[in-house]
C-alpha cells in the first residue's frame, strides 16, 4: 500500500504540470513550478527518509528482517533516483523560464526571437523530461508493490478438544 501511495503522489506532481502545448512563459507557470518543486522535494525527502528508517531498523533488529521489508526499502531507494532526476529537470525548467522572462525585456530582434524559441523549446523539453522521470519512478514503485508476495492465508488452527469435553466421554 505504501508503494502505491507514493507512486500516486508522484503521479499527482506530474498531473499538475502543464502539457507541452500549454507551456507559456507567464507568472502562472512560475507558480506551478514553485509548487511542484516543493512537492517533489518533499517526496524525495520522504523516499530518502523512509529508506533510511527501514535500513536502520533492519540493522538494529536483524531478527525482524523480512524479504518484503527489504524489497520495500529497495523500491523506495530505487525510486529516489528518477525522482531526483525529475527535481533536477524542474530546476532546469525554472532556469529556462527565467531566461524567457528576461528575454521579454529585450528589444525585439531576430536574435531575441531565436533565443526565445530556443529557451521555450528547452522549457518544453525539461517539462517532458520531468513527466518521464516521474512516470518511471511511479512505475518502479507500482511494479515493486505488485510483485510483493501476499502472505498465504492460513486457516486458524482448530481448537484442541477441551479437557472437560474429553473427560465427559
Amino acid at each position: 500500500m505504501l508503494l502505491h501511495t507514493v507512486a500516486d503522489r508522484l503521479n499527482t506532481v506530474a498531473d499538475h504540470l502543464p502539457l507541452p502545448d500549454q507551456i507559456h512563459p507567464d507568472p502562472a507557470l512560475s507558480e506551478i513550478l514553485d509548487d511542484e518543486v516543493r512537492h517533489l522535494a518533499r517526496l524525495l525527502g520522504y523516499l530518502a527518509g523512509e529508506h533510511a528508517f527501514r535500513h536502520r531498523a533492519a540493522d538494529r533488529y536483524p531478527g525482524r528482517r523480512t524479504a518484503t521489508g527489504r524489497r520495500t526499502a529497495l523500491a523506495l531507494a530505487s525510486a529516489a533516483e528518477p525522482a531526483g532526476a525529475a527535481l533536477a529537470a524542474l530546476g532546469a525548467a525554472v532556469h529556462h523560464l527565467g531566461h524567457l522572462a528576461d528575454l521579454t525585456h529585450q528589444a525585439p530582434s531576430p536574435a531575441r526571437a531565436r533565443a526565445t524559441a530556443t529557451a521555450h523549446q528547452g522549457l518544453v523539453d525539461r517539462m517532458v523530461e520531468v513527466r518521464t522521470h516521474l512516470a518511471r519512478a511511479a512505475k518502479q514503485l507500482r511494479a515493486a508493490a505488485d510483485t510483493q508476495t501476499t502472505p498465504v492465508a492460513t486457516t486458524p488452527p482448530r481448537p484442541a478438544a477441551s479437557a472437560a469435553a474429553s473427560r465427559n466421554r
